[in-house]
């Protein structure tokens, strides 16, 4: 079953069970996946449709910072709700030593020296983490290797 799929089939699921809030959320992903198929014409496979639902995780998290600093609890609240809903549609997030094993290997096959290199790096480390890792915490890593 597709992640497409399977997120369709949990709003069916949803909806039977009249759990208003996991329904809404999963709303939002379906529509969020439908305007990018229809903005590109195109049937979304797997991979396209995590980096939908990253997109989404990376929106909520920069929410939420913003909410802490104005205060905002209920708006925290719900946007860590839509955070739950949506995570475990993702790939398994790696570790922190992987992560890092990665990164010593794109900067090892790019030959990368210093900061200006870092385009060279992410771009190389990109295709893998994308889903995987935060990609935000991943160059604050590399910018501390080149830096």
């Amino acid at each position: 079953m597709s992640l497409k799929d399977r997120i369709t089939q949990d709003v069916k699921d949803a909806m039977r069970a009249k759990d208003k809030p996991r329904l809404a959320t999963l709303r939002l992903i379906t529509a969020a996946i439908k305007q990018r198929e229809v903005d590109e014409r195109i049937e979304l496979d797997d991979t396209q449709v995590t980096l939908v639902l990253d997109k989404m995780v990376k929106q909520r998290r920069e929410s939420i910072v913003q909410f802490e600093k104005a205060g905002r609890d209920d708006l925290i609240t719900i946007e860590n709700n839509e955070l739950e809903i949506i995570t475990p549609y993702l790939p398994e997030q790696l570790g922190e030593d992987e992560i890092n094993a990665l990164i010593d290997a794109a900067l090892e096959q790019t030959g990368a020296s210093s900061i200006k290199d870092m385009g060279k790096v992410m771009g190389q480390l990109k295709p893998q983490l994308q889903g995987k890792a935060d990609m935000g915490a991943v160059s604050a890593l590399i910018k501390s290797r080149l830096g």
